[in-house]
Protein backbone atom coordinates (compact mmCIF):
# COMPACT_ATOMS: atom_id res chain seq x y z
CA UNK A 1 0.00 0.00 0.00
CA UNK A 2 1.47 3.50 -0.87
CA UNK A 3 1.65 6.31 0.88
CA UNK A 4 -1.43 8.11 -0.19
CA UNK A 5 -3.78 4.98 0.07
CA UNK A 6 -2.77 4.62 3.88
CA UNK A 7 -3.48 8.28 4.58
CA UNK A 8 -6.72 7.33 2.85
CA UNK A 9 -7.16 4.46 5.05
CA UNK A 10 -6.67 5.93 8.24
CA UNK A 11 -8.39 9.22 7.45
CA UNK A 12 -11.80 6.77 6.49
CA UNK A 13 -11.26 5.35 10.03
CA UNK A 14 -11.23 9.31 11.36
CA UNK A 15 -14.74 9.60 9.30
CA UNK A 16 -16.29 6.69 10.52
CA UNK A 17 -15.32 7.96 14.20
CA UNK A 18 -17.55 10.80 14.19
CA UNK A 19 -20.00 9.96 12.54
CA UNK A 20 -20.75 7.44 15.01
CA UNK A 21 -20.21 10.07 17.51
CA UNK A 22 -22.68 12.71 15.42
CA UNK A 23 -20.15 15.05 15.30
CA UNK A 24 -19.10 18.30 13.16
CA UNK A 25 -15.48 17.71 11.99
CA UNK A 26 -14.68 21.29 12.28
CA UNK A 27 -15.87 21.52 16.24
CA UNK A 28 -13.91 18.51 17.13
CA UNK A 29 -12.22 19.19 20.39
CA UNK A 30 -9.09 17.40 22.08
CA UNK A 31 -10.93 15.39 24.58
CA UNK A 32 -12.86 14.07 21.30
CA UNK A 33 -9.59 12.85 19.90
CA UNK A 34 -8.68 11.05 23.21
CA UNK A 35 -11.81 9.11 22.13
CA UNK A 36 -11.04 8.48 18.88
CA UNK A 37 -7.57 6.69 20.03
CA UNK A 38 -9.57 4.47 22.67
CA UNK A 39 -12.51 3.74 20.00
CA UNK A 40 -9.38 2.51 17.45
CA UNK A 41 -8.60 -0.06 20.06
CA UNK A 42 -11.46 -1.74 20.08
CA UNK A 43 -12.87 -4.81 18.14
CA UNK A 44 -14.64 -4.03 14.88
CA UNK A 45 -18.29 -5.11 16.77
CA UNK A 46 -17.76 -2.60 19.88
CA UNK A 47 -16.74 0.33 17.66
CA UNK A 48 -20.61 1.17 16.52
CA UNK A 49 -20.86 1.83 19.93
CA UNK A 50 -24.11 -0.77 20.15
CA UNK A 51 -22.55 -3.61 21.43
CA UNK A 52 -20.86 -3.95 24.75
CA UNK A 53 -17.30 -5.06 24.38
CA UNK A 54 -15.47 -6.48 27.72
CA UNK A 55 -11.68 -5.39 28.22
CA UNK A 56 -9.39 -7.06 26.05
CA UNK A 57 -5.89 -6.40 24.13
CA UNK A 58 -5.93 -3.28 21.95
CA UNK A 59 -6.83 -4.78 18.79
CA UNK A 60 -3.99 -2.04 16.73
CA UNK A 61 -0.72 -1.22 17.81
CA UNK A 62 1.18 2.29 19.00
CA UNK A 63 2.43 2.40 15.86
CA UNK A 64 -0.70 2.46 14.02
CA UNK A 65 -2.31 4.50 16.50
CA UNK A 66 0.33 7.19 16.27
CA UNK A 67 -0.03 6.60 12.09
CA UNK A 68 -3.62 7.47 12.26
CA UNK A 69 -3.59 10.57 14.57
CA UNK A 70 -0.58 11.52 12.14
CA UNK A 71 -2.80 11.66 9.42
CA UNK A 72 -5.51 13.30 10.72
CA UNK A 73 -2.99 16.00 11.77
CA UNK A 74 -2.38 16.69 8.54
CA UNK A 75 -5.76 16.71 7.24
CA UNK A 76 -6.09 19.83 9.64
CA UNK A 77 -3.30 21.76 8.94
CA UNK A 78 -4.11 21.02 5.35
CA UNK A 79 -7.66 22.60 5.94
CA UNK A 80 -6.13 25.67 8.32
CA UNK A 81 -4.08 26.53 5.71
CA UNK A 82 -6.68 26.43 2.93
CA UNK A 83 -8.84 29.47 5.49
CA UNK A 84 -10.19 26.76 7.12
CA UNK A 85 -11.47 28.05 11.22
CA UNK A 86 -10.76 24.20 12.65
CA UNK A 87 -8.31 25.78 15.75
CA UNK A 88 -5.62 24.21 17.25
CA UNK A 89 -6.71 20.53 17.22
CA UNK A 90 -4.22 18.28 17.24
CA UNK A 91 -1.35 20.91 17.82
CA UNK A 92 0.10 21.87 21.27
CA UNK A 93 1.93 25.16 21.57
CA UNK A 94 5.11 23.88 23.35
CA UNK A 95 8.46 25.74 24.23
CA UNK A 96 12.08 24.28 22.64
CA UNK A 97 14.04 23.54 25.69
CA UNK A 98 16.93 21.07 26.24
CA UNK A 99 17.08 17.49 24.27
CA UNK A 100 13.78 16.46 22.25
CA UNK A 101 13.19 17.06 18.91
CA UNK A 102 13.22 20.66 17.24
CA UNK A 103 11.58 21.87 14.12
CA UNK A 104 13.33 22.52 11.14
CA UNK A 105 14.73 26.41 11.36
CA UNK A 106 14.54 25.59 15.30
CA UNK A 107 17.28 28.24 15.76
CA UNK A 108 15.45 30.62 14.05
CA UNK A 109 13.13 30.98 16.23
CA UNK A 110 14.66 29.89 19.22
CA UNK A 111 12.63 29.93 22.61
CA UNK A 112 8.99 30.39 20.52
CA UNK A 113 6.39 28.30 20.42
CA UNK A 114 6.29 25.67 18.25
CA UNK A 115 3.26 23.15 17.40
CA UNK A 116 3.74 19.60 18.26
CA UNK A 117 1.42 16.60 18.04
CA UNK A 118 -0.63 16.52 21.18
CA UNK A 119 -1.76 13.11 21.92
CA UNK A 120 0.62 10.51 20.65
CA UNK A 121 0.94 6.70 22.27
CA UNK A 122 4.14 5.28 23.60
CA UNK A 123 5.71 2.14 21.34
CA UNK A 124 6.99 -0.38 23.26
CA UNK A 125 10.52 -0.86 22.58
CA UNK A 126 11.06 -4.80 20.77
CA UNK A 127 12.16 -7.32 23.38
CA UNK A 128 14.77 -9.55 22.32
CA UNK A 129 14.64 -12.41 20.55
CA UNK A 130 16.40 -15.28 22.52
CA UNK A 131 17.26 -19.15 22.11
CA UNK A 132 15.51 -22.12 23.82
CA UNK A 133 17.78 -24.62 24.82
CA UNK A 134 16.14 -26.81 22.62
CA UNK A 135 16.86 -24.08 19.99
CA UNK A 136 20.64 -23.65 20.68
CA UNK A 137 21.22 -27.21 20.69
CA UNK A 138 19.80 -27.91 17.55
CA UNK A 139 22.16 -25.30 15.84
CA UNK A 140 25.37 -26.60 17.73
CA UNK A 141 24.01 -30.29 16.37
CA UNK A 142 23.55 -28.75 13.10
CA UNK A 143 27.49 -28.38 12.73
CA UNK A 144 29.39 -30.79 11.23
CA UNK A 145 32.91 -29.12 12.07
CA UNK A 146 34.11 -28.63 15.49
CA UNK A 147 35.17 -24.70 14.06
CA UNK A 148 31.97 -23.94 13.76
CA UNK A 149 30.26 -25.54 17.26
CA UNK A 150 32.94 -24.12 18.65
CA UNK A 151 32.22 -20.74 17.13
CA UNK A 152 28.73 -20.91 18.42
CA UNK A 153 29.72 -22.46 22.07
CA UNK A 154 31.82 -19.45 22.46
CA UNK A 155 28.52 -17.34 21.48
CA UNK A 156 26.18 -18.98 23.70
CA UNK A 157 28.87 -19.46 26.57
CA UNK A 158 30.26 -15.99 27.14
CA UNK A 159 27.40 -13.54 25.70
CA UNK A 160 30.12 -12.10 23.30
CA UNK A 161 28.86 -10.12 20.24
CA UNK A 162 29.54 -12.08 16.63
CA UNK A 163 32.99 -9.58 16.15
CA UNK A 164 34.62 -9.96 19.25
CA UNK A 165 34.39 -13.68 18.82
CA UNK A 166 35.94 -13.43 15.27
CA UNK A 167 38.98 -11.22 16.95
CA UNK A 168 40.19 -14.04 19.06
CA UNK A 169 43.65 -14.90 19.26
CA UNK A 170 44.35 -18.60 20.74
CA UNK A 171 46.70 -15.67 23.71
CA UNK A 172 43.17 -14.73 24.42
CA UNK A 173 42.19 -18.34 25.42
CA UNK A 174 43.63 -19.09 28.87
CA UNK A 175 43.11 -22.85 29.24
CA UNK A 176 44.22 -23.85 32.81
CA UNK A 177 42.13 -20.23 34.14
CA UNK A 178 39.33 -21.32 31.89
CA UNK A 179 38.68 -17.70 30.72
CA UNK A 180 38.63 -15.84 27.55
CA UNK A 181 39.69 -12.32 27.18
CA UNK A 182 38.20 -9.48 24.76
CA UNK A 183 41.06 -7.54 23.99
CA UNK A 184 40.52 -4.06 21.88
CA UNK A 185 42.70 -4.41 18.82
CA UNK A 186 43.11 -4.03 15.30
CA UNK A 187 41.91 -6.97 13.09
CA UNK A 188 42.72 -8.04 9.63
CA UNK A 189 39.27 -9.39 9.42
CA UNK A 190 37.85 -6.14 10.07
CA UNK A 191 36.20 -7.90 13.33
CA UNK A 192 36.45 -5.71 16.13
CA UNK A 193 34.98 -5.13 19.82
CA UNK A 194 32.56 -2.36 20.14
CA UNK A 195 32.91 -2.29 23.60
CA UNK A 196 35.45 -1.91 27.03
CA UNK A 197 38.09 -5.14 27.11
CA UNK A 198 36.89 -7.72 29.34
CA UNK A 199 37.54 -11.00 30.69
CA UNK A 200 34.64 -13.61 30.69
CA UNK A 201 34.83 -17.09 32.89
CA UNK A 202 34.06 -19.88 31.15
CA UNK A 203 33.18 -23.59 31.80
CA UNK A 204 35.68 -26.88 31.28
CA UNK A 205 33.68 -28.13 28.83
CA UNK A 206 33.96 -25.02 26.49
CA UNK A 207 37.95 -25.75 27.00
CA UNK A 208 37.35 -29.07 25.89
CA UNK A 209 35.77 -28.65 22.84
CA UNK A 210 38.42 -25.77 21.83
CA UNK A 211 41.15 -28.48 22.59
CA UNK A 212 39.72 -30.72 20.59
CA UNK A 213 39.44 -28.06 17.40
CA UNK A 214 42.92 -27.22 17.71
CA UNK A 215 43.96 -31.07 17.29
CA UNK A 216 41.64 -32.59 14.92
CA UNK A 217 40.93 -29.46 12.69
CA UNK A 218 43.13 -26.77 13.45
CA UNK A 219 46.68 -29.30 13.28
CA UNK A 220 49.68 -26.90 12.41
CA UNK A 221 47.77 -24.46 10.54
CA UNK A 222 50.22 -21.37 11.33
CA UNK A 223 47.74 -18.49 12.75
CA UNK A 224 47.19 -16.07 15.88
CA UNK A 225 43.27 -16.32 15.09
CA UNK A 226 41.02 -18.95 16.80
CA UNK A 227 38.78 -18.99 13.64
CA UNK A 228 40.21 -19.26 10.14
CA UNK A 229 39.51 -20.83 7.03
CA UNK A 230 40.60 -24.12 6.84
CA UNK A 231 37.89 -25.93 4.34
CA UNK A 232 38.02 -22.83 1.95
CA UNK A 233 40.51 -20.69 -0.13
CA UNK A 234 42.86 -18.76 1.29
CA UNK A 235 42.96 -21.28 3.51
CA UNK A 236 44.45 -20.17 7.47
CA UNK A 237 42.97 -16.81 6.58
CA UNK A 238 40.91 -15.09 9.35
CA UNK A 239 37.49 -16.23 9.04
CA UNK A 240 35.20 -12.98 8.00
CA UNK A 241 31.64 -11.56 8.77
CA UNK A 242 30.84 -12.99 5.19
CA UNK A 243 32.23 -16.77 6.44
CA UNK A 244 30.11 -16.53 9.36
CA UNK A 245 27.07 -15.10 7.98
CA UNK A 246 27.12 -17.79 5.15
CA UNK A 247 27.53 -20.57 8.22
CA UNK A 248 24.69 -19.33 9.62
CA UNK A 249 22.22 -19.08 5.79
CA UNK A 250 23.50 -22.89 5.85
CA UNK A 251 22.43 -23.64 9.18
CA UNK A 252 19.01 -21.63 8.88
CA UNK A 253 18.19 -24.11 6.20
CA UNK A 254 19.34 -27.29 8.12
CA UNK A 255 17.42 -26.26 11.10
CA UNK A 256 14.54 -24.40 10.06
CA UNK A 257 15.39 -21.90 12.80
CA UNK A 258 15.58 -18.13 11.47
CA UNK A 259 17.86 -17.71 13.99
CA UNK A 260 20.99 -14.21 13.92
CA UNK A 261 23.93 -15.01 16.08
CA UNK A 262 23.17 -11.75 18.60
CA UNK A 263 20.52 -13.92 19.56
CA UNK A 264 23.01 -16.15 21.42
CA UNK A 265 24.09 -13.13 23.13
CA UNK A 266 20.29 -12.00 24.37
CA UNK A 267 20.25 -16.09 25.47
CA UNK A 268 23.22 -15.69 27.88
CA UNK A 269 22.11 -12.34 29.41
CA UNK A 270 18.39 -13.55 29.84
CA UNK A 271 20.02 -16.82 31.38
CA UNK A 272 22.26 -15.13 33.75
CA UNK A 273 19.74 -12.92 35.49
CA UNK A 274 16.95 -15.64 35.77
CA UNK A 275 19.27 -17.54 37.59
CA UNK A 276 19.99 -14.68 39.65
CA UNK A 277 23.49 -13.65 38.78
CA UNK A 278 23.76 -9.41 39.87
CA UNK A 279 23.27 -7.24 36.96
CA UNK A 280 26.11 -5.82 38.02
CA UNK A 281 27.92 -8.74 36.95
CA UNK A 282 26.03 -9.51 34.16
CA UNK A 283 26.67 -5.81 32.67
CA UNK A 284 30.72 -6.50 33.28
CA UNK A 285 30.31 -9.77 31.32
CA UNK A 286 28.83 -8.29 28.70
CA UNK A 287 31.18 -5.23 28.31
CA UNK A 288 28.31 -2.64 28.52
CA UNK A 289 29.12 0.84 29.64
CA UNK A 290 26.81 1.06 32.77
CA UNK A 291 24.15 -1.08 34.34
CA UNK A 292 21.85 1.39 32.95
CA UNK A 293 22.59 0.25 29.36
CA UNK A 294 21.84 -3.62 30.32
CA UNK A 295 18.69 -2.49 32.45
CA UNK A 296 16.91 -1.11 29.39
CA UNK A 297 18.07 -4.00 27.18
CA UNK A 298 17.39 -6.37 29.61
CA UNK A 299 14.42 -5.25 31.50
CA UNK A 300 12.17 -8.02 30.02
CA UNK A 301 11.84 -10.65 32.74
CA UNK A 302 8.13 -11.68 33.31
CA UNK A 303 6.51 -12.18 36.30
CA UNK A 304 7.31 -15.74 36.21
CA UNK A 305 10.96 -14.88 36.67
CA UNK A 306 10.08 -12.89 39.48
CA UNK A 307 7.93 -15.29 41.24
CA UNK A 308 10.46 -17.49 40.81
CA UNK A 309 13.10 -15.36 42.73
CA UNK A 310 11.19 -14.56 44.96
CA UNK A 311 10.11 -18.07 45.79
CA UNK A 312 13.64 -19.03 46.02
CA UNK A 313 14.54 -16.68 48.33
CA UNK A 314 11.65 -17.95 50.69
CA UNK A 315 9.35 -14.95 50.22
CA UNK A 316 6.11 -16.58 50.04
CA UNK A 317 7.12 -19.03 53.04
CA UNK A 318 8.00 -18.64 57.17
CA UNK A 319 6.00 -15.22 57.22
CA UNK A 320 6.19 -13.14 60.29
CA UNK A 321 2.86 -12.01 60.41
CA UNK A 322 -0.54 -13.58 59.33
CA UNK A 323 -3.42 -12.17 57.73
Amino acid sequence: MDTASADKNDLKDYWEFISVRSLDWREVRLEDVGEFVAWLQLPPEGRSGRVAVPSAAAQVTAATVNRKLAAVSAFYEHQARNGAGVGDLLAAWKTGGRGGWKPFLHHVSKGKPYRGRAIALKIPGKLPRILTTAETQAILDACTRLRDRFFFAVLHETGCRAGEVLGLRHEDIAAAEREVSIVLRENANGARAKSGGRTVPVGGELIRLYADYLHEEYANTDSDFVFINLFAEPRGQAWSYQAAYDLVLRLRAKTGLDFDPHWFRHSAATRWLRDGVPIEVVSTLLGHSSVAVTSSVYGHLTAEDARAALEKAGWFTGKEVSW
